[in-house]
């Protein structure tokens, strides 16, 4: 049934959806996959919408159409993040796997052989990316080609680079086990410096974390205290007509509010929501280079950051509403 509602879904997102599989490992139908989160997408999301208009009298429409946006939205980026935390893996792994193989090749074994000795189950996808490469060439394909075959599974441009500068070295007449440890060295001193950069502009991420999820929805739990203040303090002024018909101009004039404390606070909500989306994507992009990075950050930060409001708002009224 899946797959049947798969096929009448756009190409284009089919085929996107087949390249994530592919580099997440894992091993389904696209159409049948895409097929299941468009119908778990649409049954979750009227139950939403049906609760929502229940509980809190939200259009159904509206409702609708956002619930099922960020269910498939959602289940996209876990896709994606599956696909990115896998090449994570292989590229921290690779040095070691790359001098293991190195050190095999020194001891005499054949390529083949010194990639399955080095096919270690601490490697993880690595390992099987290797065993992949051994039985291609014992069935006699060149180890060039099944090395660049390896690295359209991987999701990693890094990835991609180190085994294009083996590939090279051996088309060059390099010796294999040189080469392969001369990467491994390299990626190594690239991991260090990378270390080093992020432990330099760690104190930006912190103050973006510290702004975004403390400072403010402090501030927009003030600000929104006060809005609902004033506008029951306004509520309540009423100017006699006999100091109206005197006509004394005054500097200022007295109007009733028409935004409501309600729309306040949905409105503070939905600006929190959107600045720590946003400063997720900003730390992602300090820290590992990548926006998609920061995803992962999102939840927390979404979480802090309406606790933090939601508090400051409750402590706020608790203390100075007896003032006003």
């Amino acid at each position: 049934m899946y797959k049947i509602i798969g096929r009448y879904l756009p190409k284009v997102l089919i085929d996107k959806y087949r390249k994530l599989l592919f580099y997440a490992n894992i091993k389904i139908e696209a159409e049948r996959f895409v097929g299941f989160i468009f119908s778990f997408g649409l049954i979750v999301s009227i139950f939403i919408a049906f609760d929502l208009k229940i509980i809190f009298s939200f259009p159904f429409w509206i409702a609708f159409i956002l619930s099922f946006l960020g269910i498939e939205v959602f289940l996209y980026f876990w896709l994606l993040l599956k696909a990115d935390s896998r090449a994570k893996f292989i590229e921290d792994v690779l040095p070691d796997a790359l001098q293991l193989i190195a050190s095999n090749l020194r001891a005499g074994f054949t390529t083949d052989k010194a990639l399955l000795l080095s096919s270690r189950p601490e490697f993880g996808p690595l390992k099987e990316e290797f065993d992949i490469v051994a039985k291609k060439i014992m069935t006699g394909e060149d180890l060039g080609n099944a090395l660049i075959e390896m690295t359209k599974r991987v999701k990693s441009k890094k990835f991609e680079k180190a085994i294009f500068l083996i590939v090279t070295g051996l088309k060059s007449g390099g010796q294999l086990a040189q080469l392969l440890s001369d990467t491994a060295k390299s990626l190594i001193e690239q991991k260090f410096i990378e270390a080093m950069v992020k432990s330099n502009i760690l104190t930006y991420i912190i103050f973006t974390f510290a702004a975004v999820g403390i400072g403010a929805p402090m501030l927009f739990g003030l600000s929104s205290f006060f809005v609902s203040v004033l506008t029951k303090i306004l509520a309540t002024i009423n100017i006699p007509e006999a100091a109206m018909a005197t006509g004394i101009s005054v500097p200022f004039a007295l109007k009733k509010i028409s935004i409501s404390p309600k729309f306040i606070t949905i409105y503070s909500v939905i600006c929190l929501i959107t600045t720590s989306a946003m400063a997720s994507f900003v730390i992602g992009l300090i820290r590992e280079g990548k926006e998609k990075a920061g995803i992962k950050v999102i939840p927390v930060l979404v979480i802090l950051s309406l606790i933090i409001f939601f508090i400051v708002r409750y402590f706020v009224s608790t203390l100075m509403e007896s003032f006003f």
